[in-house]
C-alpha cells in the first residue's frame, strides 16, 4: 500500500517522463563520438579537449558530459578549481546506437510527425491549444511541486507579493493557500494572462490578480515579494543579472535588517519592543525579499541527474541552463540581496530566498 506522500509526489511518474531526455542523452552521446573520442584517448581527457576534438561548444559538451556521468555512462575525476578528467565507463556507441534509426522512426509513427519537417513548419505548429497544453503541464508540476517550495521558508511577513512569470496561476494558488493573509499578482505577457484568466484561475479568487507586461521590458511596480519560478534557467547571467537589479530597484526595504545593521536607529528600540510584542513582526512585515524556485545542481555539478538532463535540454529549448546554488547566491549578490539562504526540498524544485 503506498503512503499518502507516495501519492501526492508520484516519483515513478516523473523519473517514467525523463525516459525521453535519458535515450536523447545517450544518443547524443553517441552521434557525436564522445565515446569513441575517449576510447582512443591514451589518457584522461578534459571538456575542453574533448570539445576540440568534437567540434563542438565547452558549455555544452560539458552539460552533456555530466549527464551522461549522472547515467554512469561516464566517470568524471573533479579537480579542485580546475574542470573535470573524464574516462568511458562504455566500449564504444556501436552498439547502443544501431537502436537509433528504428527508435526514431518509431517515435515519428507515434506522434506523427512528418518525414520531411522543417524548423519553419515546427514553428507554425504554435499556436492557443499549444499554449493552453504548455500552461497545463505547468499547472500539474506546481500542483504536485507548489507546496514545498512556497513553504521552505516562512513568507508570512511578506503580505503583498508579485509572481513574476506566473503562467498559470498555480504558485500563486499555493502561496494564497498556505499563506491567508497574503495578496497575489501574476505578472506576465498579455496573452498568457488571458489563457490563464480564462482556462486557470477563478474569478472567484479575489486574493489573486493580474498585471499585464514584459518583466524586461515594462517597469515592475513594488512589492513584498518577488518569485521568479523557473525564470532564471531560461537565459544567459547577463540577463538574469539585468533582470535581479530590475527587480531589486522595485523590492521594498528590509527593515528590520536596516534595524539590525544600525543604519536605521530607532529611539528607544528595546522599550519599543518591550511595550509592544509585535513591533518585530511589524517591522519584517515592511521587508523586501526575493524567492527564487529552481531545479538545483550540486556544487560539482555531478548531479542531481534530473537537474542534469534539463540542463542539457535547455540547450534546444533556450538561451539559459541550470545552476549550483553559488551561482544563483553569486547573481543575486551581484544585483544588490542579502542574507541569501537556500533550502533543497529533496524534490524536482527547490527555493532561494535573498532580502534587499
Amino acid at each position: 500500500m503506498n503512503s499518502s506522500n507516495d501519492i501526492e509526489y508520484p516519483k515513478k511518474i516523473l523519473d517514467y517522463m525523463e525516459g525521453f531526455l535519458v535515450s536523447k542523452t545517450l544518443f547524443a552521446a553517441c552521434e557525436l563520438g564522445v565515446f569513441d573520442f575517449l576510447l582512443v584517448s591514451e589518457q584522461s581527457t578534459s571538456s575542453a579537449d574533448i570539445a576540440k576534438g568534437l567540434k563542438t561548444s565547452v558549455d555544452g559538451m560539458e552539460r552533456l558530459l555530466m549527464a551522461c556521468v549522472g547515467l554512469q555512462l561516464l566517470h568524471a575525476d573533479i579537480q579542485n578549481g580546475e574542470g573535470a578528467e573524464w574516462r568511458s565507463l562504455l566500449l564504444h556507441s556501436v552498439v547502443p546506437y544501431a537502436y537509433y534509426d528504428s527508435l526514431f522512426e518509431v517515435t515519428k509513427i507515434l506522434l506523427n510527425i512528418p518525414q520531411d519537417i522543417s524548423n519553419s513548419e515546427s514553428m507554425r505548429l504554435r499556436s492557443d491549444e499549444e499554449m493552453i497544453t504548455f500552461m497545463k503541464l505547468m499547472n500539474s508540476v506546481w500542483n504536485i511541486c507548489g507546496k514545498d517550495v512556497v513553504t521552505a521558508f516562512d513568507l508570512s511577513p511578506f503580505q503583498s507579493i508579485y509572481d513574476l512569470g506566473g503562467c498559470s496561476g498555480a504558485v500563486a494558488k499555493q502561496c494564497v493557500s498556505a499563506y491567508p493573509e497574503s495578496m497575489v499578482t501574476i505578472f506576465d505577457l498579455p496573452k498568457v494572462v488571458q489563457m490563464a484568466k480564462e482556462h486557470f484561475v477563478s474569478l472567484d479568487e479575489r486574493r489573486i490578480s493580474f498585471h499585464e507586461g514584459d518583466f524586461f521590458r515594462d517597469p515592475i511596480p513594488a512589492s513584498d515579494l518577488y518569485i521568479l519560478a523557473r525564470i532564471l534557467h531560461d537565459w544567459t547571467d547577463e540577463k538574469c543579472l539585468e533582470l535581479l537589479i530590475k527587480v531589486n530597484k522595485a523590492c521594498k526595504p528590509d527593515i528590520q535588517g536596516l534595524v539590525r545593521s544600525n543604519k536605521l536607529i530607532v529611539v528607544d528600540y528595546s522599550q519599543i519592543l518591550n511595550a509592544h510584542k509585535h513591533f518585530l513582526a511589524f517591522l519584517e512585515q515592511l521587508g523586501g525579499g526575493l524567492l527564487l524556485i529552481e531545479a538545483l545542481l550540486n556544487e560539482d555539478k555531478s548531479g542531481p541527474l534530473t537537474t542534469q538532463l534539463y540542463s542539457l535540454n535547455m540547450l534546444v529549448q533556450t538561451e539559459g541552463r541550470e545552476r549550483s546554488p553559488s551561482e544563483y547566491i553569486h547573481l543575486m549578490e551581484a544585483a544588490g540581496f542579502t542574507d541569501i539562504q537556500v533550502k533543497r526540498t529533496g524534490k524536482l524544485y527547490d527555493a532561494v530566498l535573498g532580502r534587499k
